[in-house]
């Protein structure tokens, strides 16, 4: 996938999303193998193991509707006590992996989802 270019596009599509919804708090965008393509994190986060930790829940979302027979995996998503991990794929060359707070009104983080995926499919 040659992206170069791409990253600083993925990144200001990126601070769009975060500005448009305020319960989003961070974003990332990763290819399948787990390295950072483009993200918008808080100070101090790690980046590169972000992007493995996008890759391997998507991969293990993949993987575990696959062998419960549920179809080709949408998003998976994991929810704790202070907000929401979201991953989906971009394409099947990369992953959108979006962090909210615990007040997100998780429609409306979906429609944030559903539009940054298609102006980073247009990217990539």
């Amino acid at each position: 996938m040659a992206i170069e270019g791409k990253p600083a596009q993925i990144l200001e599509v990126l601070k769009k999303m975060k500005s448009e919804n305020p319960d989003i708090e961070a974003l990332s965008v990763v290819s399948l193998d787990g390295l950072p393509i483009s993200s918008l994190l808080p100070e101090g986060a790690e980046e590169d193991r972000i992007a493995a930790l996008s890759a391997t829940i998507l991969s293990l979302g993949e993987r575990s509707a696959e062998e419960l027979k549920k179809g080709t995996l949408e998003q998976a998503y994991v929810k704790g006590t202070d907000g929401y991990v979201i991953v989906q794929s971009v394409k099947n060359i990369a992953a959108l992996m979006v962090v909210t707070n615990n007040k997100a009104k998780l429609g409306m983080v979906m429609l944030s989802v559903k539009k940054g995926l298609q102006e980073i499919s247009q990217i990539i």
